[in-house]
């Protein structure tokens, strides 16, 4: 994309050619006919937003800023006020998820603690009400971080990702766990969207590349082979590992990042190389990088674990 739309419906159609958002309308979904967000509220029969508006706003407030700056010497700062938005979605729903676990938290000590009261009942019912809407708030906002990630990745060719934590939901096929997040829910069987099943297909390789397109057709080759694959990386933010994420987002396919535990030193990559090879990768994709890419396809060998090597040399167009 490199003009300037001449109307926001144009903009507007555009995405909608890109983008498909089958779960978008249901995360707007109200399970009550009434709401309650905290226990100084009165339960109030405000109605959700409506999701073809909301669909549109963040077309409108995402695709905006890109079209603003498309074009001008600011361009390449366009990128960085848009990812600012889409976070702010994400921030402000891992803050509801924290408020919905407290109400649940705060349900199952009532379950356990059960008295026969009508005040008690009324207390119950309440507590049901509180977490029950911050669920409902929960899956909207997340609907919308995901459909402005999205228009994020249509026009940077790259998924959105956050600084720290998982991007996760049920409202989109896709999402990007974090290593850490995945390992403790795997532990404790949390939500299936923090700890998805289906065989592992381990990605690494290292920053300089630019084939993207050798590895875009290797991993759909690996995705026909494995349909229901999670695809788990060395987390880099540029090269082979961008390059895989971006081929993730476009399939819909989860991701799993292990970002560097930078507090162990040297051992850091090794270390990360021990953790993808404990999940029992049914497939790797290593590309030519450092030390660690070399350590990690000598695992994958010694494990008997069919993989694809690429080297610089293997790219069809130069690095």
């Amino acid at each position: 994309m490199t003009d300037a739309f001449t109307s926001f419906e144009e903009l507007s159609t555009f995405y909608r050619e890109q983008i498909e958002a089958p779960n978008f309308d249901a995360a707007f979904a109200e399970q009550n006919t009434a709401g309650q967000l905290s226990v100084h509220n009165e339960p109030a029969a405000d109605e959700m937003p409506d999701p073809t508006q909301a669909q549109g706003a963040m077309e409108m407030i995402i695709g905006t800023v890109f079209d603003l700056f498309r074009g001008t010497r600011m361009e390449e700062f366009g990128r960085d006020i848009a990812w600012g938005i889409v976070n702010s979605f994400h921030v402000t729903s891992q803050r509801i998820e924290k408020r919905e676990d407290e109400a649940g938290k705060k349900i199952g000590e009532m379950a356990r603690a059960f008295d026969p009261s009508e005040i008690y009942a009324v207390e119950l019912e309440e507590a049901q009400l509180i977490c029950q809407t911050l669920m409902d708030c929960r899956e909207a906002m997340e609907a919308m971080r995901d459909y402005a990630g999205e228009i994020f990745r249509v026009e940077t060719g790259r998924p959105f990702s956050t600084v720290r934590g998982s991007r996760a939901s049920s409202g989109m096929t896709a999402s990007q766990i974090d290593a850490r997040d995945f390992l403790a829910a795997r532990a404790s069987k949390r939500r299936e969207e923090f700890a998805p099943t289906g065989p592992i297909v381990i990605f690494s390789g290292g920053t300089a590349w630019s084939d993207h397109e050798l590895l875009w057709e290797t991993l759909d080759e690996t995705k026909a082979r494995i349909p229901n694959m999670i695809l788990a990386t060395t987390a880099q933010h540029k090269g082979c590992d961008q390059i895989a994420h971006a081929w993730a987002a476009s399939r819909g396919i989860k991701t799993v990042r292990f970002t560097l535990n930078r507090a162990l030193g040297k051992r850091a990559g090794f270390l990360r190389n021990e953790q993808l090879m404990n999940l029992k990768p049914v497939h790797a994709v290593v590309c030519e990088g450092s030390g660690l890419q070399s350590n990690l396809l000598s695992r994958v060998r010694e494990a008997n674990v069919p993989y694809h090597a690429f080297a610089l040399r293997h790219q069809r167009v130069a690095a």
